[in-house]
């Protein structure tokens, strides 16, 4: 079913897109009858495409959905390569791009998956699709969450569909996924260095392809951003940055925060700025006054800098000195604003590196309501009905120390922010800092700010801590510098994969010779780690929560208490074996003890809660009492088990017959999945658990059997 016509008084209106070149003759939209009962789905509001018009009114269009559910893209269902862009109108390719658009936010409105980026990066990706020819010229994204209209249009439409029905989408911006993506996108700040490398060996080689590399103003929070445009910049080789400027600012109000405007004068000059004629002007001014001499080639230089600063937005120049040659801003929902600059951008042989300023609206588009609610990672977490977060808990106790001790301060980085923080940033503003995907900075701010007399907790998710790792072992660890590292989202993340999977931390952590390493079993654990954090003074001190809702919500406490550090508990008592779990994985232990009870199995279940500095007593009384004695960690190999395993064999354990067996992270990234099929994946399961038990005791069928 097409996309019907209509207009109404207020500015909203619709229309049926022509036929593209590409689509079979056998289709015809020259008359659309809708059904008696029909839908419309994804109605997006944008200024209208022509820039230079004076006009504010505002329009949009409807898409029509079937009875099916299914919202109709003709345009989009001819799409299975880039290549079948070219041959597409400007009004084929809008139409296209609202298809796209209604489709991503289909997706959205049944998935956990960020979409909300993607939707603000549909034309941008059209137009640099349309000018030019990926896969040989390479295309490389900065982020994930903006590659989403990118694989709609690459082959990969089904892989997005499928958010649908199913979390299990492999990471499929990677090079082994698809010819058209040259490198993955990870956590960002990456494209810049990956493409200028590309861009050497190009020219080393005698090819000619193009290197595009889109980054967004997140991403320019980052140090390597930085570095490479700076390392470009010197190298002069020619490749284009595409800077989405979406106002993510980091500005606590948004609407107080500077906002680039976009108008028939800055659109006119980014067109004139981009044009072969003046670039080649400017680069023949370059040659002339360097041939005069007397230092006219600077004096030029200044004065074209200084023209250029003063009609470009604010901070533009900043990218003329680090070697970028700036053009912008440029509309990013004007598919032939975009394609005009692309082309002139594109068209010049040797022009040095490139930064076009594209402006987006991520607020633009009117979201579907979606469940936000936090994917669950433990298998006891069925029938949950506290829909709670260990986040929650945490922040509660970090705003009762807070209260307590007027030192108390709270450093976050990494993407985005959990809505939990703004309890305690609503709580201490002037307390509380947000430096965005600055990760290294956070750490060593952290570091000053103890340095400064203050208790920084500094929050970083696992997977963007490895970010900084150099700057917590110089700029704290090897300086006992007393930094409380809080590590969310720990272990496994569901539909996130590897990409924010936090599998090392404990590996990377524990080998610190300062760092205190402690992981909670549950929120009440939590809470005293926080107040355990607090009082340690004379050294830095780490702790790990995984993501998703708790289970059983105990009785909440409002403070903590200090654990002695170093000190595990024994959580069951039994004869036959003794597990030792780490951290979130106790609850899978205490799952599978009941599992092995009634088996006739009598299990000790211990919570380490240290794994550094290790309960070498506890370890010691569960070996003189049990012949079989396994380790449990949602962390990769390396981390609790492997201190553990260099106690038991230094301390003579092993040699007294003690068998040990070690469950971990497999040496294996494991992909997206639900939370209960990567722990499955992974033998964290607390059927895996139990079923490793009855190995060890040699009834293997029965271990066979809980594996059915």
């Amino acid at each position: 079913m097409g996309t019907a016509s209509f207009d109404h008084h207020f500015g909203i209106s619709a229309r049926v897109s022509e036929i593209s070149k590409n689509l079979s003759p056998k289709l015809d939209f020259s008359s659309v009858k809708f059904p008696s009962r029909v839908e419309y789905c994804g109605l997006y509001l944008s200024p209208s495409s022509a820039v230079c018009s004076s006009s504010k009114e505002w329009r949009g269009q409807a898409n029509a959905v079937d009875e099916s559910g299914e919202v109709a893209t003709p345009i989009l269902d001819t799409i299975e390569s880039p290549k079948h862009l070219k041959n597409l109108s400007s009004k084929e390719l809008k139409q296209l791009a609202v298809e796209m658009r209604s489709e991503l936010s289909t997706v959205m409105s049944k998935s956990k998956k960020a979409f909300k980026a993607s939707l603000a990066v549909v034309e941008l990706t059209v137009a640099i699709h349309y000018v030019f020819r990926s896969p040989v010229d390479k295309i490389l994204w900065d982020v994930e969450e903006h590659t989403y209209p990118h694989k709609l249009i690459t082959g990969r439409r089904s892989l997005v569909k499928m958010h649908r029905q199913t979390t299990e989408l492999s990471d499929s911006t990677r090079r082994s996924v698809s010819i058209y993506d040259p490198i993955g996108a990870g956590h960002g700040c990456n494209s810049i260095s990956a493409g200028l490398g590309m861009a050497v060996a190009r020219d080393i080689k005698g090819q000619r392809e193009r290197v595009v590399a889109v980054i967004s103003n997140e991403t320019t929070m980052a140090g390597q951003v930085y570095e490479a445009m700076g390392n470009a910049g010197y190298l002069d080789s020619n490749m284009i940055v595409i800077l989405n400027d979406s106002r993510n600012s980091l500005h606590p109000k948004l609407e107080e925060a500077p906002e680039t405007p976009i108008n028939p004068l800055s659109t006119t000059l980014s067109k004139i700025q981009s044009s072969i004629f003046f670039r080649r002007f400017r680069e023949l001014a370059k040659v002339l006054t360097k041939r005069i001499g007397r230092g006219m080639h600077e004096w030029a230089a200044k004065v074209d800098e200084y023209a250029r600063g003063l009609l470009g937005p604010p901070g533009s120049t900043l990218f003329e000195e680090l070697g970028l040659y700036y053009i912008g801003p440029v509309d990013g929902h004007n598919i032939e604003d975009l394609i005009c600059v692309l082309k002139e951008v594109s068209s010049l042989d040797s022009s040095g590196p490139v930064l076009v300023h594209v402006i987006t609206r991520e607020d633009q588009f009117v979201e579907v309501e979606r469940d936000q609610t936090p994917e669950v990672s433990n298998p006891l977490q069925e029938g949950i009905v506290d829909r709670r977060t260990l986040t929650d808990f945490f922040v509660e106790a970090l705003v009762s120390e807070a209260e307590r001790d007027d030192t108390v301060v709270a450093v976050h980085a990494g993407m985005g922010m959990e809505a939990s923080l703004e309890l305690f940033k609503n709580s201490f503003p002037d307390r509380f800092f947000d430096v965005g995907m600055a990760e290294q900075h956070a750490v060593t701010f952290s570091a000053g700010l103890s340095c400064g007399g203050l208790k920084p907790f500094c929050i970083i998710p696992s997977t963007f801590l490895q970010r900084a790792y150099d700057q917590v072992v110089h700029d704290v660890d090897r300086q006992k510098i007393p930094v409380r590292f809080v590590i969310s989202s720990a272990g496994l993340v569901g539909s996130n994969g590897p990409t924010h999977c936090g599998a090392f931390d404990i590996t990377f952590m524990s080998c610190l010779p300062n760092m205190v390493v402690m992981a909670p079993s549950d929120e009440v654990e939590l809470v005293h780690m926080v107040a355990t954090a607090a009082q340690i003074d004379d050294r830095p001190v780490c702790f790990r929560y995984p993501r998703g809702a708790v289970s059983r919500i105990s009785n909440a406490l409002r403070y903590g208490v200090p654990i002695e550090l170093g000190k595990g508990r024994v959580l069951v008592e039994g004869k036959d074996i003794a597990l030792l779990g780490y951290g979130s994985m106790v609850q899978n232990c205490l799952r599978a003890q009941s599992l092995l009870s009634k088996l006739g199995v009598e299990v000790t279940v211990a919570d380490a809660r240290f794994c550094k500095p290790l309960d070498i007593k506890l370890v010691r009384e569960l070996c003189k009492n049990h012949s079989f004695l396994i380790t449990i960690e949602e962390g990769s190999i390396g981390g609790f088990g492997s201190h553990v395993a260099q106690f038991l064999s230094l301390d003579g354990q092993l040699d007294a017959g003690i068998k040990w067996r070690p469950i971990t992270l497999p040496d294996a990234y494991i992909e997206r999945a639900s939370p209960q099929v990567q722990l499955a994946q992974a033998g964290l399961s607390g059927n895996h658990i139990a079923a490793t038990a009855l190995s060890l005791l040699g009834r293997t069928r029965e271990a066979l059997l809980l594996m059915c």
